[in-house]
């Protein structure tokens, strides 16, 4: 199974961007997802998972702003991104759990955000 994330782009502070994370086979339906994000600089950070149950949790510097979603006919995670904040600029990886052991085994290359001032 590949991963191939799409949807970054530049947007404004107080804007939204959704980004999206198609896996190639149906089986990435099944499997837990999340997003990371590595700003310049600084480690990859988790922000966001989806459980292949359908339950979400979220770091507090995204809950409320970020959503997490599966379309499981399109094979398809999303991360829906409100009221983006500057310090939402990033590389933004999703990853998902193959064998539900914890480990992110499968990682779609990144894609851009910025979020400017």
């Amino acid at each position: 199974v590949q991963l191939q994330a799409s949807g970054g782009g530049l947007v404004q502070a107080g804007g939204s961007l959704t980004l999206s994370c198609a896996g190639s086979r149906r089986t990435f339906s099944t499997y837990a997802a999340a997003w990371f994000r590595q700003a310049p600089g600084k480690d990859r950070q988790f922000i966001a998972t989806l459980s292949s149950g359908g339950s979400t949790y979220y770091v507090d510097s995204v809950k409320g702003r970020f959503t997490i979603s599966r379309d499981s006919a399109k094979n398809t995670v999303y991360l829906q991104m409100n009221s983006l904040k500057p310090e939402d600029t990033a590389v933004y990886y999703c990853a998902a759990d193959r064998w539900g052991t914890g480990e992110w085994d499968l990682w779609g290359q990144g894609t851009q955000v910025t979020v400017s001032s």
